[in-house]
């Protein structure tokens, strides 16, 4: 794998030039991330800073997948045609999310960076103008998605009684996508800014909202109107907006390691073009895998209902699972942007190889979990056997890639982190497009493997993805990328 950076210890960690904590023990060290930390990130031990940053940002992202989960859960009870609603329009928010998070990398590692050279009132003025771009994004994605609500789900193929009940439902989640992107791309700036513990409570506090208001709004508890599937459109959005005027507050106070004041609102065109740069090939680079995902579902839908079902299962298993890898990842981003802006090349490349050293023992030994315990796992969400067999089959295939793709996870959010975002849009293009896409089908329809091809070809991307993002960090122009 990799080899310490030059002029580290013996154990691999950076000795800390100017951190005034003295050692303390795991727990403490996890209560001060849950709680918030003061701690210079670019100085505090290796293993420490990157313990404050990953706790709060793996429970941040198990709280982004409550959303989906909380409004399925109560509208399931109004029945197919309200489901089969949430399910059309959240596929086509996925738009909406893959625009939010290529914001979010843009906002990041430059705030990252600003932070890590010690320009607070840099990063406060880059965060600000990330935010107007975001804002300008959403008022053109918000209005023409609210006129073209019912054209879209009759476009994706809604049914009569979906379009009638759920027209309503589809208009509010586009049209309140401001809520979608302002909640990502202000916790981006939290958390390149090293104020992890604010991002998670900030979606802790949208979450809350949204399960309190959700079943109110849709039967029309207590003073609450009866609104149906509606209402979890107005109870998501509207926990969503809580969220944001949490953080928002929380951005103006003044209190944590970034303070948007009114002079850092006045428009900066070249920094917002430098920030759209970034954001631009961050958005297309999660692009990529998202259409990916969609042409696989396309090869396996011509095996029956049941591979697509038993791959749905399996595949949405994994992503939750996996969760706290992405929040490990988003750590080593925001470790790599400030070590950089501190002039510490090595310190950022230390901080990738003990973040992706966890994120590989995590995901190693998730990956045992599923390969071993498959069936148990599957049996909770289906108790057809065609459908289990496809399941378990996918879970334990995919899961022999996870060992790698620790590895490759926290390499390309380290890439993304130092603001060359252009190596990962080419690798998952070259690896997803190319490599996977192709392999996928050669092994399920000529090679008549079939659904278990598909599986095996996502697996071997998973692999080949952690190799090729290694070779590129190795070569280091990471380390000259300007922000």
């Amino acid at each position: 794998m990799s080899t310490p950076a030059m002029g580290a210890p013996p154990g691999g960690e950076l000795a800390p030039a100017h951190d005034q904590h003295p050692p303390q023990s795991l727990w403490t060290t996890l209560r001060e991330a849950v709680r918030g930390s003061h701690r210079d990130l670019t100085t505090a031990p290796l293993g420490t800073a990157i313990l404050l940053l990953a706790v709060p940002m793996v429970l941040e992202m198990a709280m982004e997948s409550v959303f989906a989960v909380v409004d399925v859960f109560f509208v399931a009870r109004l029945g197919a045609a309200a489901v089969a609603t949430v399910g059309i329009t959240e596929s086509m928010l996925a738009l909406i999310y893959t625009i939010a998070m290529g914001l979010s990398i843009g906002a990041t590692a430059t705030v990252a960076r600003r932070i890590g050279e010690g320009d607070r009132e840099a990063a406060a003025h880059s965060a600000a103008q990330a935010l107007l771009l975001g804002i300008g994004v959403a008022i053109v994605l918000g209005v023409a998605g609210g006129l073209a609500a019912p054209s879209l789900l009759a476009a994706m193929g809604a049914t009569p009684e979906i379009l009638a009940i759920g027209t309503n439902y589809t208009r509010i989640m586009l049209g309140g996508n401001i809520a979608i992107l302002m909640l990502f791309l202000i916790n981006a700036c939290f958390r390149g800014a090293g104020d992890a513990a604010i991002a998670m409570r900030v979606l802790w506090l949208a979450n809350f909202c949204n399960i309190v208001l959700a079943p109110c709004f849709i039967f029309g508890l207590g003073p609450f109107p009866e609104l149906g599937v509606t209402g979890a459109a107005v109870a998501t959005t509207t926990g969503r907006s809580i969220g944001v005027l949490f953080a928002g507050w929380r951005l103006l106070r003044g209190d944590g390691r970034i303070a948007v004041a009114r002079r850092h609102w006045k428009l900066d065109p070249a920094l917002m073009g430098r920030i759209a740069r970034l954001s631009t090939t961050g958005t297309f680079q999660i692009l990529i895998g998202t259409a990916s995902w969609i042409v696989l579902v396309r090869i396996l839908t011509t095996f029956g209902a049941a591979a697509v079902a038993g791959y749905t299962i399996g595949m949405r298993v994994i992503v939750f699972a996996i969760l706290p890898s992405f929040g490990m990842s988003n750590a080593a981003a925001t470790l790599v942007g400030q070590s950089l802006g501190a002039k510490k090349p090595d310190r950022a490349e230390q901080a990738v190889y003990r973040a992706g050293k966890y994120n590989m023992v995590f995901l190693g030994a998730l990956g045992v979990v599923f390969v071993v315990f498959a069936p148990l796992i599957v049996s909770i969400f289906t108790r057809d056997p065609e459908i289990a067999r496809y399941a378990s089959d996918c879970l334990r295939v995919v899961a022999l890639g996870f060992l790698l793709y620790g590895w490759g996870m926290v390499l390309s959010q380290a890439l993304n982190g130092a603001g060359d975002t252009r190596s990962p849009t080419v690798i998952n293009f070259f690896v997803f497009w190319l490599f996977e896409l192709p392999l996928a089908w050669t092994l399920a329809k000529p090679l008549g493997i079939g659904p278990h091809g598909v599986f095996i070809a996502i697996m071997l991307a998973f692999s080949l993805y952690a190799v090729a993002a290694w070779f590129v960090f190795r070569r280091g122009r990471w380390k000259t990328a300007r922000v």
